[in-house]
């Protein structure tokens, strides 16, 4: 008899763990408008890109629930646009991407949410100084406030992912020698996929810096095969510009890329924009919504980006009429120096 009562009691243990196991422990919401309803929303890994659930938008609404480990940053995706990110973790969490809110009851969540809070409130100080004697010494002030806060809450979180997301607000704009220091500092952020990935694209770019010659890639859509070297190398100045619809930053510079493009297409400057971690039905709204006359790369994803290691766009590369690599990385007035100095190297004063 006791044996009997010591293995019922055994099954029902086991029934109740497989029962708790089975439940989830996150539930997220994430709110829309009915105009959303019907589109598919991914909810992605952010570190790895892996995709970790899909749901339909209905009634404004999409809710994801499931089990986790150890908490994740995640991607929302909808309809091939980025709609917003959070920490993954038990608890309830709600996400409102037209608000860029997120609310939960994830401690995680919650340190992000007051941190970013806290980054806000520096920023608006900063940008609201009046401008008198004492601005540059206030600003500089304020820098180092914003700067102490995120080393703390780094500091706290540095083997997490909250740490990991502090973390990569300023990784993309190390070099490869810094990047390497901080990694020996806080060796637990190398089991990040994309920082491996990251290290990974700035060997790639001191690969492809000034000074070296272009490396080709293919790309093949809608039955149409381009390769950079059907641009690069064929005797004129090329101007490569790595974009995508989403990028706000992107858009703002066609604007610079535009005048460059009326000042010297007709004086031997090739203009090529390669649309990067893009839809293609995506892209080619945007070349027709903002007028984009030159020729175009349409869905090399990440192909270009690997080879060339671009962690941010716009990334803009002028290539010489050999194909040598002759600016890189420059925007605005800078890029347009460039631009002009090389020009002037072909255009005779007649001209």
């Amino acid at each position: 008899m006791k044996s009997k009562y010591f293995i019922s009691s055994a099954i029902a243990t086991l029934a109740l763990s497989c029962a708790a196991a089975s439940m989830p422990n996150y539930t997220v919401k994430v709110t829309f408008t009915p105009d959303e309803d019907g589109l598919q929303l991914y909810m992605l890994n952010f570190d790895n890109g892996e995709k970790l659930d899909s749901v339909l938008v209905d009634n404004g609404m999409a809710v994801f629930q499931g089990n986790i480990e150890a908490p994740v940053m995640a991607q929302l995706v909808l309809d091939g646009s980025r709609a917003g990110q959070f920490i993954l973790e038990p608890g309830e969490i709600t996400v409102n991407p037209m608000q860029r809110t997120t609310e939960s009851t994830g401690e995680l969540n919650k340190s992000l949410k007051d941190l970013n809070e806290k980054q806000r409130a520096i920023v608006m100080e900063y940008n609201s100084l009046p401008n008198d004697s004492t601005l540059e010494t206030r600003r500089e002030e304020l820098t180092r406030r914003y700067d102490a806060l995120n080393d703390s809450v780094f500091a706290a979180n540095a083997d997490n992912v909250l740490g990991l997301s502090i973390f990569l607000q300023n990784a993309y704009g190390y070099d490869l020698a810094t990047l390497d220091s901080q990694l020996a500092k806080y060796p637990g952020l190398a089991k990040s996929q994309r920082i491996a990935k990251l290290r990974e694209s700035l060997i790639k770019k001191d690969e492809t810096s000034v000074g070296h010659k272009f490396k080709d890639f293919e790309i093949t859509h809608d039955g149409k095969t381009q390769r950079l070297s059907d641009y690069v190398g064929k005797g004129k100045y090329t101007l490569v510009d790595f974009w995508a619809s989403w990028c706000g930053p992107c858009i703002r510079e066609t604007k610079v890329i535009k005048e460059l493009y009326n000042a010297y297409a007709d004086k031997g400057l090739e203009i090529l924009g390669v649309a990067v971690w893009d839809e293609p039905a995506n892209t080619l709204k945007a070349i027709e919504e903002h007028q984009l006359p030159w020729k175009q790369i349409i869905n090399a994803q990440s192909i270009p980006t690997d080879i060339y290691g671009i962690s941010g766009i716009p990334c803009i590369i002028l290539f010489d009429p050999d194909g040598n690599i002759v600016s890189r990385d420059k925007q605005d007035q800078e890029l347009v120096n460039d631009v002009n100095a090389a020009m002037a190297k072909i255009i005779t004063p007649e001209e």
